[in-house]
């Protein structure tokens, strides 16, 4: 319980999910982890999950994935502003870009919580539920994608 000097907060505990994804420029959703406890690192689970990916592309990771080293990728990350300095204006420009690419990823994920199931506090831990309800959220969401650029092309 925190204490404040009028209010006091209680924080109930909850035991948090994580998946990793991989998705393309047009937000389709290609790859998803299986389900791993809310504690687990995001790099942990690409080492133990390796994803065998096609030589000479570009893959754009987040700072959770710093020593995340595929062979024959062309990894593309955020700068880290270093202790007590600022950045220079090219490193700006250059992660002003990278973000831009990257807001995509959480744009993918956005569409897959439009499923109100993966948002919500999920209770059914039975039977590996949670990788199945994942899994047909994805498809719901690429299925809703495709929808939407069939339309755009027509």
């Amino acid at each position: 319980m925190k204490t404040g000097s009028l209010h006091a907060i209680v924080v109930k505990k909850t035991h948090s999910i994580k998946n990793n994804l991989l998705c393309t420029n047009n937000l389709r959703i290609v790859w998803l982890s299986s389900t791993y406890k809310g504690h687990v690192h995001d790099k942990k689970i690409c080492d133990e999950k390796h994803l065998p990916l096609p030589k000479g592309i570009r893959l754009w990771q987040d700072t959770g994935f710093i020593e995340h080293r595929p062979d024959g990728v062309k990894i593309c990350m955020p700068n880290m502003k270093p202790k007590g300095k600022e950045f220079i204006t090219v490193e700006k420009k250059e992660d002003k870009r990278i973000s831009g690419v990257s807001i995509k990823v959480e744009h993918a994920l956005g569409g897959m919580k439009k499923c109100c199931i993966v948002k919500e506090r999920f209770r059914c831990h039975k039977f590996a539920f949670e990788n199945i309800v994942d899994s047909i959220a994805c498809g719901l969401h690429n299925f809703r994608i495709s929808n939407i650029m069939s339309h755009i092309t027509n």
